[in-house]
């Protein structure tokens, strides 16, 4: 009898980390999912089966005793996905300034929760995943992480994260463990509604869903993939802004304008 797969999913409680969860469900791993929702996480866990763990992956030392939990229930991890973000101020909140005019705390724990938070879930894991090798890390950044958007705080946060995964992935897999960024453009969620809120009806039909994401993520396990896009010609402007930073930051400062 094969060995019982258990893959950590963070943010797991809604949007697009509720739907990876289900979507690792059906292929036969055991989640356990991890927010600060307790109602949310409980709803979701006890749809798909899993077991979940309350934490605020921005509190390090939080972490910490959730992954020593975790561990004592399952010292072999095959899986860990780092999805939980939080949405950053919008260009109207901040006078379209960003880290000028933006609340302090709210760019301190932008980058607790949607950077540092996959840090320590996966200092906090490593043991886990060894003990597991071959697995898998999946960071699910953005597409926001590859092209600068104003007004910033968010964008920069999944910069870092991007940096991060990449990193990972040309020093992990040498002791066994693979890494796989996901780079989501417009996705609905609960956390991130997007339809409507583009102002373009053109726009709203390119808005994928959390779904989506969720059968990329097992995609690229599957197929040892290292970066996806999600929908995949969104790679292109991430091209654009390596080749001619220039142009790009001369059109969003444009469209900032007007």
């Amino acid at each position: 009898m094969p060995l019982e797969r258990i893959a950590v999913v963070t943010g797991g409680s809604s949007g697009i980390g509720a739907a990876i969860a289900r979507t690792l469900a059906a292929e036969g791993w055991h989640c356990v999912l991890v927010a600060r929702n307790e109602e949310r996480l409980r709803a979701v866990a006890g749809e798909i089966g899993a077991e979940y763990e309350v934490c605020d992956v921005g509190d390090r030392e939080a972490v910490d005793r959730m992954a020593k939990s975790v561990l004592a229930r399952h010292p072999s991890l095959a899986l860990l996905v780092n999805n939980a973000g939080i949405a950053g101020p919008s260009a109207g909140e901040t006078g379209g300034r960003g880290f000028l005019d933006a609340d302090p705390e709210r760019i301190e724990e932008l980058f607790r929760v949607n950077f540092l938070g996959a840090v320590w879930c996966l200092r906090a894991f490593m043991p886990g995943l060894e003990a597991a090798r071959p697995s898998h890390v999946v960071n699910v950044a953005s597409v926001a992480g590859t092209v600068a958007v104003p007004p910033g705080p968010y964008s920069a946060t999944k910069h870092a994260l991007v940096a991060f995964s990449r990193t990972l992935a040309a020093t992990l897999p040498a002791v066994g463990i693979r890494v796989h960024t996901i780079n989501p453009g417009w996705i609905e969620t609960p956390g991130f509604p997007q339809r409507g809120a583009l102002g373009n009806r053109l726009l709203d039909r390119l808005v994928a869903e959390p779904d989506d994401v969720a059968r990329r993520v097992v995609d690229a396990v599957n197929s040892n993939r290292p970066e996806i896009f999600v929908p995949r010609w969104y790679r292109i402007p991430a091209l654009v802004q390596a080749a001619v930073p220039g142009l790009v930051s001369r059109l969003l400062a444009r469209r900032a304008r007007t």
